[in-house]
């Protein structure tokens, strides 16, 4: 109903004594305006309470940690599971392993790597995250994260793609490295930018000589340096690198694919004194002088060391290796792989010059 209004004034309803449904819920019925009116504003004031007390959930992050992503046969050895699967098909290969839950898996190449990285991890203190990457189904990922549970390893996360390739997932990882024994898988990693190597199941590991001590030996050039001075050794041959390298010693080469793990491995370095694992890192290069100055001066400019360095001039890497016994060892040369692999962890980093297909 509407009221007359004077002179120049607005017509507006007439005020009637209204129950608010809110108001009703909290004070019961309402009579009169005014006491619903006030009702309504009790009511206000506790949703907004309620809110400010509501728990908020950020998602988790890994920013800012060293990120490994693993296969399940870099992580455990699963090289028998696998000829079922190659001989006679997934279907098999999936019921082994449902039936075999209750047995965990040996340790596979990676293994002594992944735990003593892991043991940078103290308290509230998280460093490391490993998560399995891998082409497994969801069920046979069962006995992977088993696997883990049973020999301590604090391994939290996982992806299972059923054959699928994974390495699309590295980016939402933010990974650092990538390990797998699967070859196309980490030729697609590479092609992408992220540092990744094939794991040679057959590799012999040293690590329980050093169990205070992570070491990782990286090769040079097509590692964690770019490919640019090889690619002059190869096509001009031996004095003309060196002349090459003489020249641009005061420039920096550019980086390979393996220099954020390195940075990520430094960062690790200074995690705190009461981090019970130390870190050891070498440069393995077929370089020599003159040649090794360049190489220097670029690790001096990262701003990174290492802790021990070979330029061996065209000696054979593996006595070195067997010398200093990493947990892992990179490099380009399928070569120099399958030297090394009789003595410590190797993966190969199909990268650069010496793995294009030569037509």
């Amino acid at each position: 109903m509407l009221t007359k209004a004077g002179k120049g004034r607005r017509i507006r309803p007439a005020v009637r004594n209204v129950q608010s449904p809110h108001a009703a819920r909290v004070r019961g019925p309402v009579s009169g305006n005014i006491n619903g009116s006030i009702a309504i504003r009790r009511h206000a004031t506790l949703v907004n309470t309620c809110k400010r007390n509501q728990v908020t959930h950020m998602p988790a992050s890994l920013q800012g940690k060293l990120v490994v992503a693993i296969s399940s046969r870099a992580l455990f050895d699963f090289e028998k599971e696998n000829e079922v699967f190659e001989r006679d098909g997934e279907e098999k290969y999936i019921g082994l392993q449902l039936s075999s839950l209750d047995i965990p898996a040996k340790q596979g190449v990676a293994f002594p790597l992944v735990k003593k990285l892991l043991s940078f991890n103290t308290g509230q203190d998280r460093h490391v995250e490993v998560v399995i990457l891998s082409k497994n189904d969801p069920v046979s990922g069962l006995r992977v994260f088993r696997s883990a549970q049973s020999a301590g390893l604090p391994v939290e996360r996982g992806v299972f793609t059923r054959g699928r390739t994974p390495y699309r997932y590295l980016n939402a990882l933010d990974a650092n490295l990538f390990l797998s024994t699967n070859e196309s898988d980490v030729l697609s990693a590479i092609a992408v930018g992220y540092p990744a190597a094939i794991v040679y199941p057959q590799s012999h590991g040293s690590a329980a000589q050093h169990p205070d001590e992570v070491r990782i030996a990286f090769d040079g050039d097509g590692v964690l340096f770019s490919d640019e001075a090889e690619r002059v050794y190869q096509r001009d041959g031996l004095n003309a690198f060196q002349q090459h390298e003489s020249r641009h010693a005061n420039r920096p080469l550019p980086p390979g694919l393996f220099k954020p793990l390195l940075e990520a491995l430094h960062r690790l370095q200074t995690a705190g004194s009461d981090v019970p694992m130390r870190i050891r890192t070498a440069l393995v290069t077929a370089r020599s002088a003159p040649a090794h100055e360049r190489a220097i001066r670029t690790l001096m400019g990262w701003d990174i060391g290492v802790d021990e360095a070979f330029f061996l001039g065209g000696l054979d890497k593996a006595a070195f290796l067997r010398e200093f016994e990493p947990d892992f060892y990179f490099d380009d040369q399928r070569g120099h792989v399958e030297s090394a692999r009789q003595h410590v962890a190797s993966g190969h980093v199909p990268f650069g010059i010496t793995n294009e297909v030569k037509k």
